[in-house]
């Protein structure tokens, strides 16, 4: 499993909260989620992290918040060496999404892209 399957989708989320969140703490996701994919780059994690970390993403895409969260806590509980220094970013990123007015992640559906709104400039 390529580590961009689950960091495309999460740096996708963590855009989705920029205009809503503030710059500092989408900076510290930002980089939590690098951190987290050099490990996975270098081959640091473990298959059973790998494999949860892909699930607790595409719940979030499916915006299961509560099972992403559960996904998380137990991520936390069984493997919290590997993951200590990265998933309170996934965590962070959970909880912001959670309180977004309405979340558009991209699901493989095409067209949310045009809905962008104009940039004040």
């Amino acid at each position: 499993l390529p580590a961009d399957t689950v960091l495309a989708p999460l740096r996708e989320a963590l855009d989705a909260c920029r205009p809503a969140v503030q710059k500092q703490v989408c900076d510290d996701i930002g980089r939590r989620l690098t951190v987290l994919g050099e490990a996975w780059a270098q081959g640091k994690l473990s298959a059973p992290v790998r494999k949860r970390m892909s699930l607790l993403v595409r719940e979030l895409q499916r915006q299961q918040w509560d099972v992403a969260d559960e996904i998380h806590r137990s991520l936390m509980v069984d493997h919290v060496n590997e993951v200590s220094q990265w998933l309170v970013g996934v965590k962070r990123l959970i909880a912001e999404l959670r309180n977004l007015p309405a979340v558009e992640l991209a699901t493989g559906t095409d067209g949310s892209a045009e809905a962008e709104p104009g940039q004040e400039g």
